[in-house]
């Protein structure tokens, strides 16, 4: 996988994890879109992106709870864009999963 936040890691961990799955959700709304309008190769980017942040979220995560969540939320995403989508996910799924995150960091600006 290509890594397209290479600047980033190094700032990531100084955003709240309201902060970090909002950015997630923006990837994941990107991917999303790009997909309703057909567009596999930028899906395609969009979802790894996601995936990097994620990943970025999860590498120095002490908390059990959190980490299993968000372990979960990375494998139902997988599944969803690049898998056979047997947890019958949607795009409207993950728009209400993100939103909240999405407004939590709005409300901390």
């Amino acid at each position: 996988m290509t890594v397209y936040h290479k600047d980033l890691k190094k700032r990531w961990h100084d955003l709240s994890l309201m902060e970090q799955l909002a950015n997630v959700g923006s990837e994941v709304e990107r991917a999303l879109n790009w997909q309703e309008k057909g567009n596999l190769e930028y899906t395609v980017i969009s979802f790894e992106r996601s995936l990097e942040l994620l990943d970025y979220t999860t590498e120095e995560m002490d908390d059990f709870y959190r980490l299993k969540e968000l372990k979960r939320l990375r494998e139902v995403l997988v599944d969803y864009f690049a898998g056979q989508n047997i947890y019958h996910s949607s795009a409207r799924l993950f728009r209400n999963y993100f939103y909240g995150f999405n407004y939590a960091a709005s409300l901390s600006r």
